[in-house]
């Protein structure tokens, strides 16, 4: 739906002969910057158009390079990768816990989505695929900006019966929630881990090992927004017909 909006919108701006002309400039701009259609699309419906007959979007921008990923081990291209930063945030995240499962979902428009996820049957990541109540622990993760752990999902009472028989059914019977953080504190997204045994409390090491990997991957999360979604509608103001 957000994609055919987007194609709309595009269509109208530009001028563009047909919806099947915008949907090919989305689709080669979102190929060009790795970043995925319906995000693009998300974008394009969310931030103010360009001013009229400007030769640039943001005209006034500042580009900055990316953050250090040190906690997650990455380095060269996968550094401006959003799938492998993600994918290594995980991986790090489920070496620290000492556990296979585990899932990234991105803050987006007042809900949680299901951005990865690791060891996890798709009954759960169907049925997860969007959060948005905000008793659930990764929404209160998010919401208070700390870690929240579940000692024992068949006795918790932040599940309702159906999302614990969903949880339980994946063999997971605690679960450890951890907010991606920006530098002023905001959420920009939550990395929660599934254990087949209900927990105890986390170390300090353990829980301050993770805040470091929470804080750089939403650091660059936040980046990856401002500068290389940015770069993405420029190339799609830029690329489109009447914007030259």
């Amino acid at each position: 739906m957000g994609v055919a909006r987007a194609q709309q919108v595009l269509t109208a701006r530009y001028r563009l002969p047909s919806e099947r002309a915008a949907f090919e400039l989305l689709r080669e701009t979102s190929q060009r910057f790795n970043i995925k259609l319906h995000t693009l699309a998300d974008v394009v419906l969310r931030t103010p158009a360009p001013d009229a007959g400007a030769s640039l979007w943001f005209p006034r921008r500042t580009r900055h390079d990316p953050p250090p990923l040190s906690h997650l081990a990455m380095a060269g291209a996968g550094r401006t990768s959003h799938g492998a930063v993600l994918k290594g945030a995980l991986r790090r995240v489920l070496q620290v816990a000492e556990t296979t499962m585990g899932n990234v979902q991105l803050a987006e428009q007042g809900m949680l989505r299901m951005e990865r996820h690791a060891g996890l049957n798709r009954e759960f990541t169907e049925f997860f695929a969007f959060v948005r109540n905000p008793t659930t622990p990764c929404a209160q993760a998010a919401g208070r900006r700390q870690q929240i752990t579940v000692k024992d999902v068949a006795v918790a009472d932040a599940f309702d019966e159906e999302s614990r028989r969903t949880i339980l059914q994946t063999g997971s019977r605690a679960s450890h929630s951890m907010p991606l953080t920006g530098p002023r504190g905001q959420a920009v997204g939550v990395i929660s881990t599934h254990h087949d045994r209900p927990l105890t409390d986390f170390s300090r090491t353990r829980l301050a090992a993770l805040e470091a990997v929470g804080a750089q991957a939403g650091r660059w999360l936040l980046w990856h927004r401002y500068t290389l979604v940015l770069d993405a509608l420029e190339h799609l103001h830029t690329s489109a017909p009447t914007a030259r």
